[in-house]
């Protein structure tokens, strides 16, 4: 029998080089630097587990109805056998098993083989445990069985053994393939048995964990029988559950039962919108987040948000920052997260603080502001608005989760079912588009929080002026075409300009309309304190306020100055009295930093002790002729006044004199000698070098001209590979196949990160993605990003090589 391999090369070799360039359009995956050099390579890169773990999450329901029906199935199969598991004979099934299939086959996961049957992916068949609810087949099941045993069971079903185990074991899987015969079977069985056997047959039974005892497992209630007669199988020894073939299942379900295929979407109620209230509404909400966005990172530019020792913001500081930016925890959340994969904001110690990037970013207009955020969005790994976690536990922001491919899947997926509702027409209600998404994006992540699906994705699609009137916002299509062009385009012409003027009333209030310009922020903020923003912001003055500017080394005239300039119109009387009075009091009073004062009752020495050269460290200042403050601490102070024949003495804070007495003598713990330093590779860490783009056409035209065997040596050299860190590598990592030979070398040479499955000395199997690849046979030298430190892999253990996803 031929392997997947060479019959998806086979496959791959006669499709032209259109159909060839959406395959590899669809699995980007498999064409990543170096370039495969022949369909054998390419079909080997496809056959990966996780190349194809990369393509199931981007698969439609029906398309991934079918491929499980299809790992039922005994391959190759016929597609006489899918449609009649699926019932897809009438007209509308049928067309939607084949889009199914052309959907399958555009990713390289089911294909014909020449004779017009289908095949598939080996790991796409491993996807699920049992597909459909059904187990591995009889004769996988009961391989191992003697054949003696396989005489047993025939007998017990009233058929007459044949001679050998092969073709015993074929007599009873012909036998229990007939579900009329398995019928009657279960037919003559005791009442419990046949409950057993219902139960396990059921579509939604799953196996549970069974008890072991003196090294043997428990048989279930009625089993007996139905092992006797392999309708169930046990592991000859009696280990492990008791399973039921599939063949026995899909007989016990009866003729009438068939796997669940959806090839029509979920019918939307729509409702009519037109574009310019899409454009509208879209206007409204990008503007008030970009407004937000401004105002909660002004907050934390002036104060950074602290982060918890578990790491992220936490509820506290969301709260405090929603509270003086005038937003919801969801638009923080929003924002910070955004912001942060955007650069804009950063770590600094215990704290997450604003970066040199935000100051460029707070100048510019909002339409240009919401592009960075926007983009960081669609791209973000997680849901920045989810609040809660699985056990409904409040989740800190900014935690540094690692990233969710699924998160990423439901985004997309949202934005699909939008672009597919008819032109002119919306949801009705936003939240139908959920069932709509998980329709288009089945394996995309659900929240445990959404009461229906991807509720939370929808709010905050709203909130950006993704979704406007339950459509899809031209800045949502911009995204959607990962556009950048079109996105600063609709941004451009759907948010307005920042607003560089205020409205002052004399009720003590600054109203902005609009988003308000930079600058304007800044000097409002100095003087007063922020009451709303959105589409609208209102600053209130106080005295608290006024008095914080004056603090800040503001003159009255210079604020009413400043404020005049942005005001539409004169500032009103009651806004400059405050100013005013609030400069009138100002000062009055004034509070001086000291470490230690130094008094007594001879102003001449004190004077003296102010002017000694020697002691000008000290920082000291007249307050009084027989007072100077220091500002050193009193022991130095002490110790500096007495280095210089003075005689001075300490008082306690009572004003009594300290009385000094000297401490008696004492050992010092001895120092422990340091540890010896830990050995680290001299390879530093080297940033991941971006890959060129691959051109598509021209290397679906060059694999559709090459033949279908792999090139074979080198024409440079005459070489069997194409470098000689090819052949180190080959020569040492053996566990791997050609292709994962050229990754891997190819990322050592290039500088460029890969992921690699290895396993280690105790057995555990991890996932890595490393760069910075140093070779020193046996040995591979990296930086680690799972550790985030170096670390050493022996080449010999790497089981797979992938490009980071």
């Amino acid at each position: 029998m031929k392997s997947g391999k060479s019959t998806l090369a086979a496959w791959l070799h006669r499709l032209d080089a259109e159909d060839l360039k959406q395959v590899l359009a669809a699995r980007p995956d498999a064409v990543s630097p170096p370039e495969p050099r022949s369909m054998n390579e390419l079909a080997e890169r496809l056959q990966r587990p996780g190349s194809v773990a990369l393509a199931l999450p981007r698969l439609t329901l029906p398309a991934l109805q079918a491929a499980e029906a299809l790992a039922t199935l005994s391959v190759p199969a016929s597609r006489q056998a899918l449609t009649d598991l699926l019932d897809a004979r009438q007209d509308e099934t049928a067309r939607g098993l084949e889009a199914a299939l052309r959907t399958l086959s555009a990713y390289a996961l089911v294909w014909p083989d020449s004779e017009g049957t289908l095949r598939m992916a080996t790991p796409l068949r491993q996807a699920w445990d049992m597909p459909l609810g059904l187990d591995q087949p009889l004769a996988t099941l009961l391989k191992d069985t003697t054949s003696e045993e396989l005489r047993r069971m025939l007998t017990a079903v009233g058929v007459r053994p044949p001679g050998t185990k092969p073709l015993r074991l074929a007599t009873l899987v012909e036998y229990h393939s007939d579900p009329a015969r398995v019928a009657a079977v279960v037919e003559q069985a005791p009442a419990e048995t046949r409950k057993l056997l219902g139960r396990k047959a059921d579509p939604a039974y799953r196996p549970q964990a069974f008890v072991v005892f003196g090294g043997r497992s428990t048989s279930e209630p009625g089993a007996r029988w139905a092992l006797e007669r392999g309708l169930l199988v046990q592991d000859r020894h009696g280990y492990g559950p008791v399973r039921m073939p599939a063949e026995v299942a899909l007989a016990l379900r009866g003729p009438d039962w068939h796997a669940p295929f959806d090839p029509a979407p979920p019918v939307v109620p729509l409702v009519p919108v037109s574009p310019a209230e899409v454009d509208s509404e879209t206007s409204v909400a990008a503007t008030a987040f970009a407004a937000h966005a401004a105002s909660v990172l002004s907050v934390c530019a002036t104060t950074p948000p602290a982060r918890l020792k578990s790491g992220g913001v936490g509820t506290r500081e969301l709260a405090r920052i929603g509270k003086a930016a005038r937003c919801e925890e969801p638009v923080v959340r929003l924002t910070l997260e955004t912001a942060y994969k955007a650069g804009l904001m950063a770590r600094d110690g215990d704290r997450v603080a604003t970066t040199d990037a935000y100051d460029t970013w707070a100048g510019s207009e909002p339409a240009e502001r919401l592009p960075v955020l926007l983009h960081a969005w669609w791209t973000l790994g997680l849901t920045p608005s989810q609040a809660r976690d699985d056990d409904n536990k409040a989740l800190p922001a900014l935690a540094g989760t690692p990233s969710c491919a699924g998160c990423l899947h439901a985004r997309k997926g949202l934005l699909t079912a939008a672009s597919r509702l008819p032109e002119g027409q919306g949801a009705k209600n936003a939240a139908e588009l959920g069932p709509l998404a998980h329709w288009s994006r089945p394996l995309a992540e659900v929240l445990p929080q959404d009461a229906t699906p991807f509720a939370t994705g929808i709010r905050e699609a709203e909130l950006l002026g993704v979704l406007a009137r339950g459509a899809l916002s031209p800045i949502g299509a911009a995204l959607l075409a990962e556009s950048t062009e079109e996105l600063a385009a609709a941004c451009h012409r759907l948010l307005p300009a920042a607003t560089p003027t205020a409205r002052f009333g004399s009720d003590l209030t600054a109203v902005v309309t609009g988003t308000p310009a930079a600058r304007l922020v800044t000097l409002l903020d100095s003087v007063a304190d922020r009451e709303t923003s959105g589409t609208a912001s209102l600053w209130r003055f106080n005295p608290a306020s006024v008095r914080r500017a004056l603090d800040a080394g503001r003159s009255p005239d210079s604020i009413e100055a400043d404020l005049a300039a942005v005001a539409a119109g004169p500032l009103p009387q009651p806004l400059s009295y405050l100013i005013t009075d609030t400069a009138r009091s100002h000062g009055r009073i004034r509070v001086a930093s000291a470490a230690c004062v130094i008094h007594g009752e001879e102003p001449a020495l004190l004077t003296e002790i102010a002017a000694h050269r020697k002691l000008s460290g000290l920082g000291l200042r007249h307050l009084a002729p027989t007072v100077l403050v220091s500002r050193t601490p009193l022991e130095e102070t002490l110790a500096a006044l007495r280095t210089e024949g003075y005689a001075p003495v300490a008082e306690t804070a009572d004003g009594t004199v300290r009385v000094e007495r000297p401490g008696g003598p004492r050992a010092t713990a001895p120092v422990p000698a340091p540890r010896g330093a830990v050995s680290r590779p001299s390879t530093p860490f080297r940033t991941t070098a971006t890959p060129k783009q691959v051109d598509l056409a021209a290397l679906a035209a060059r694999l559709a001209g090459a033949p279908l065997a792999d090139p074979g040596p080198d024409p440079c050299n005459g070489a069997p590979f194409a470098t000689d860190t090819e052949e180190v590598v080959a020569g040492h990592a053996t566990q791997i196949p050609h292709a994962d030979v050229r990754q891997l070398a190819h990322a050592v040479d290039s500088g460029t990160a890969v992921t690699i499955e290895y396993v280690a000395t105790t057995g555990s199997r991890t996932i890595r993605t490393i760069s910075g690849l140093d070779l020193d046979p046996p040995y591979l030298y990296a930086w680690c990003h799972l550790r985030d430190a170096e670390r050493v892999f022996t080449l010999s253990r790497i089981q797979g090589v992938m490009p980071p996803a």
